[in-house]
């Protein structure tokens, strides 16, 4: 079997080949780990302490 080159072969053997290479999130969803914009406008923020 002959080895060729990552950048002489097809696209979908590139895409198979970046696949195997590429990590998974073992569950986590990436999605919920960004961080809030501080510009945006928030009411919870915004509240008044409560006081006893």
């Amino acid at each position: 079997m002959k080895l060729v080159p990552l950048n002489k072969q097809s696209k979908r053997n590139k895409k198979k080949y970046y696949a195997r290479s590429r990590r998974d999130w073992n569950g986590l969803k990436p999605t919920t780990r960004v961080v809030k914009s501080k510009k945006i406008y928030d009411r919870k923020k915004m509240q008044k302490p409560d006081y006893e």
